[in-house]
C-alpha cells in the first residue's frame, strides 16, 4: 500500500517522464524567444551570484548561524513566540526593514533562524515580509522617481501589510503554533554564557556589515544618502574592525587568526580599492577559515551557518535560474513577452491589480531595481492600482524565495502566505487606484 509520500514521489517521477517525452524539441530549436530566455537566465544567475550572493546573503548566514548558536530560544520565545506581546512582537517585526535594506532572498537566511528558534509563525511572516519591504531608501526613491503620493502609500502600505500578513498566518496555523510554544517552554531553559549587552553589540556589528556593505546608490548626488554612499565602505571597514574586537574579547577567537584575516584584507583594499569584492572574500574565507579552526561555540556557530548555506543556496539559484528563463531581466526578455505583462496591468480593475501582485510575487526584484521596472510600466500604460499592487507583492516575494520558504516551514504554510501577500496586494491596489 502507497504512503501518501510515496504517491508524491510517484507523480513527480510520472511529470518529468512525461515533460521529457513530449519534449519539443525540433520547434525549440529554431526559436530565437527560447534561446534567448536561456542566456537570460545565465546573464541574470551571474549578476546575481556577483552582486547578491558575497555582500548579501554571506553576512545573512553568518548572523542566522548566529542566531541559532548565541541566542537562547527562550529570549526568542519570550519576545517574538506565539504567547508573547503581541504589540511587541508584531512591532518589532514590522518595523525591522528600515534597518535591514535587503532584498526578499537575502532575509531568508535570517527568517529561517528566528524560526527554528522558536518565533511564532506570525512574527516570522511579518519580519519575512517586511525585511525587503519597508526599506527606507527604496521608499524614497519610490517617492522621488514615481511621486510622494506612491512613495507614501508604499510605506503606510507596507507596515500595516506586514502586521496584518503576520496576524493572518498565526490565526490560520494557530492550534498548531501553540502546541509548539507548549513544547518549547516546557524544555529547561539553557544557561546564558554572557550578558545581553555583549550579544547585542556583536549583532549590531554584524548588521552594520551587512547593511552599509549593500548601501545602493542615490540619484542624487549630493544630500545624507549620497554622503554615506561615498563612506559605505569606510563604514563597513568601521563595523567590521568592530565585529574583530568583538570576538577576540567575549567569543574566544584567536587574536592571531583575526590578525591573520585582516592582513590581506587591508592589501586587497588597497591594492584594488574599487574592487571591493576581493578584499570582502578574503574576510569572509578567512573568518570562516578562524571560525572552523576553533571549538566550542565558534566552531558551531560556522557549522549553523554552512548548514543554512547548504539549504538555501541551492534553491537560490535554481529559482533566479528559472526567473531569468521566463522574466528576463530589466529591458531584456525572457519567454514571457513584457507585452502581456504591459497590456495587463492598465487601469485599476481586479484582473489587472491581481495580475500585478501575482507577476510581482513570482519576479525577482534586487534592492531598489523594482522603481526603474515600474516607472517603465507606468510610461507605458499601467494604473497606479497596480502599481502600489506590485510594490507590495514585488519586493517581499520571488520564485526564488518561495522555494526557500517551502523548505523552512512547508507547502501548506508557503502557499497561505503567499496568497494573503497576493490577495492583500490585490486588494491595497483597488483601493489604492480608486481614490
Amino acid at each position: 500500500m502507497f504512503s501518501r509520500k510515496e504517491w508524491k514521489a510517484l507523480g513527480l517521477i510520472v511529470a518529468v517522464f512525461l515533460a521529457s517525452f513530449f519534449l519539443p524539441v525540433e520547434a525549440l530549436r529554431g526559436s530565437a524567444r527560447f534561446t534567448n530566455a536561456l542566456w537570460e537566465s545565465l546573464h541574470l544567475v551571474r549578476w546575481y551570484a556577483r552582486e547578491h550572493v558575497l555582500f548579501c546573503l554571506i553576512p545573512a548566514f553568518f548572523i542566522a548561524g548566529a542566531i541559532a548558536v548565541f541566542v537562547s530560544q527562550a529570549a526568542v520565545m519570550r519576545y517574538l513566540g506565539p504567547r508573547a506581546n503581541k504589540v511587541l512582537a508584531y512591532g518589532v517585526a514590522s518595523v525591522s526593514g528600515t534597518i535591514l535594506a535587503v532584498c526578499s532572498c537575502t532575509v531568508l537566511p535570517l527568517f529561517a533562524g528566528i524560526y527554528r528558534m522558536g518565533a511564532g509563525l506570525g512574527p516570522a511572516a511579518a519580519f519575512l515580509y517586511s525585511g525587503p519591504a519597508i526599506n527606507v531608501l527604496a521608499i524614497i526613491l519610490t517617492a522621488r522617481v514615481l511621486g510622494a503620493e506612491l512613495g507614501v502609500a508604499r510605506a503606510v502600505g507596507a507596515v500595516l501589510f506586514s502586521v496584518v500578513v503576520g496576524l493572518l498566518m498565526h490565526l490560520f496555523f494557530r492550534k498548531e503554533e501553540m502546541a509548539k510554544s507548549d513544547a518549547a517552554l516546557s524544555a529547561p531553559e539553557p544557561e546564558v554564557p554572557r550578558p545581553l549587552g555583549q550579544n547585542g553589540l556583536y549583532f549590531a556589528s554584524m548588521v552594520g556589515v551587512l547593511v552599509f556593505a549593500n548601501w545602493g546608490k542615490p540619484e542624487t548626488t549630493s544630500g545624507a544618502w549620497h554622503a554615506v554612499y561615498s563612506a559605505k565602505w569606510i563604514l563597513t571597514g568601521a563595523f567590521a574592525i568592530a565585529f574583530a574586537a568583538i570576538l577576540a574579547a567575549w567569543y574566544g577567537v584567536s587574536r592571531t587568526r583575526l590578525l591573520a584575516t585582516a592582513l590581506p584584507v587591508v592589501l586587497l583594499a588597497l591594492l584594488f580599492p574599487s574592487r571591493p569584492l576581493l578584499a570582502f572574500g578574503a574576510g569572509v574565507i578567512g573568518l570562516s577559515h578562524a571560525l572552523l579552526s576553533g571549538k566550542g561555540e565558534t566552531e558551531e556557530w560556522f557549522q549553523a551557518s554552512w548548514s543554512f548555506a547548504k539549504q538555501i543556496l541551492p534553491l537560490l539559484l535554481l529559482g533566479v535560474l528559472v526567473a531569468g528563463a521566463l522574466l528576463g531581466r530589466p529591458d531584456h526578455e525572457g519567454l514571457i513577452p513584457s507585452g502581456w505583462v504591459e497590456r495587463a496591468v492598465g487601469g485599476n480593475s481586479v484582473s489587472a491589480n491581481l495580475f500585478a501582485s501575482v507577476a510581482g510575487a513570482f519576479m525577482y526584484f534586487a534592492t531598489l531595481t523594482e522603481v526603474p521596472i515600474l516607472q517603465g510600466l507606468i510610461g507605458s500604460g499601467m494604473g497606479k492600482g497596480p502599481a502600489l499592487a506590485l510594490l507590495l507583492a514585488g519586493p517581499a516575494l520571488s520564485l526564488p524565495s518561495m522555494l526557500v520558504i517551502r523548505s523552512v516551514i512547508g507547502t501548506k504554510k508557503t502557499a497561505v502566505f503567499v496568497s494573503i501577500v497576493v490577495v492583500i496586494a490585490t486588494v491595497s491596489g483597488l483601493i489604492y487606484g480608486s481614490i
